[in-house]
């Protein structure tokens, strides 16, 4: 399967580099757009839910790296849920 990454900053203007063992994220994100956080889990959420649903389809476990992602993006919202209008931006795909 492809697998992507997408860098992404925090309302903070702290960087993180996210895993996606499929393109699909390419569906939810577009690079150079900010998100309302809460918007911005969400589509996480089911981007690398369904990923890792595509990895257990193709061998029969779902993806721990996908659902761990997914982990680390909710913990570290939640640094941000005090914040007026916190928006994360999607900066690029990185193949």
């Amino acid at each position: 399967m492809p697998e992507i990454r997408f860098k992404i900053q925090w309302p903070d203007g702290s960087q993180d580099v996210c895993y996606s063992p499929s393109l699909v994220v390419k569906d939810y994100f577009t690079p150079e757009c900010e998100y309302d956080l809460e918007d911005f889990v969400e589509r996480s959420r089911t981007a690398l839910q369904i990923a890792s649903d595509r990895v257990k389809l193709k061998y029969g476990s779902p993806c721990g790296l996908a659902l761990g992602q997914l982990e680390d993006i909710i913990m570290k919202s939640s640094e941000y849920k005090n914040f007026t209008q916190p928006k994360v931006q999607v900066i690029q795909f990185i193949e």
